[in-house]
């Protein structure tokens, strides 16, 4: 799945570098980008030289080199491996985060991303945006939030943290309509502990109540399953 993501992805790089002098792109950090981020960044013929990157959250308050940082996560995945023209961070330890995210929405404004490479999270959250915070026509481009238990359960889950009491509460998040701004979304989201998120976001009414329904509402965003992410959906047997 991961390979086939990142196959589509670079063949839109590859289009949209056809007719643009430069383009940027939004990226999601978590282990279950793992495999895509490799595959993407082994593609063929892209001109890295060209692009752009962006990632789409960060905690609030972990130490700059903790290893769970979004953006060290990123740097490992993917931000080292290509070169990139430039790469552009979000910082979670500025001392005003409030006008870190003006900064960091100042910036996005400027060069308006063409692609999101995204998942899922267990409570159908997208970037940092989980249902009690997530506002489907968010006036803000890059927001401050408290993260939900279930949010922070999923981190351990994953194995990013070794109990809930490690997981910061706070994180900077870009807004719903900030990641549903770009011509093109890239969906990735496998495993079993996304397989009711996966049934929420295709079924439910499209609500913050479950803000990846959100995604339904762009007219080009492709969501990429495995059979254990797709098990409660009739897309499990084709």
């Amino acid at each position: 799945m991961g390979i086939v993501a990142a196959t589509q992805t670079a063949e839109r790089i590859r289009n949209l570098l056809k007719i643009n002098d430069s383009i940027s792109i939004i990226f999601a950090a978590a282990p279950s980008q793992s495999e895509f981020l490799d595959a993407l960044s082994v593609q063929q013929d892209i001109d890295w030289g060209k692009i752009t990157a962006f990632h789409m959250d960060e905690y609030v308050g972990l130490p700059a080199d903790a290893p769970q940082g979004f953006g060290n996560f990123l740097r490992r995945s993917i931000f080292s491996k290509v070169p990139f023209k430039a790469v552009y961070y979000l910082n979670g330890n500025a001392p005003d985060l409030e006008q870190e995210c003006k900064r960091y929405g100042d910036l996005l404004d400027e060069y308006q991303p063409e692609i999101v490479c995204m998942g899922i999270g267990e409570n159908t959250h997208i970037a940092f945006n989980d249902p009690h915070v997530a506002d489907l026509n968010d006036p803000k481009t890059v927001k401050v939030v408290d993260l939900d238990l279930q949010c922070r359960r999923q981190q351990v889950n994953d194995g990013c943290f070794d109990s809930i009491g490690e997981v910061p509460t706070h994180a900077l998040t870009l807004t719903v309509p900030t990641l549903l701004r770009p011509e093109s979304v890239f969906c990735i989201v496998p495993g079993k502990n996304k397989s009711q998120a996966v049934f929420h976001t295709l079924t439910q009414a499209i609500s913050a109540k479950y803000p990846s329904t959100a995604l339904r509402n762009h007219p080009n965003a492709i969501l990429f399953l495995d059979k254990d992410s797709a098990a409660k959906t009739d897309y499990c047997n084709g």
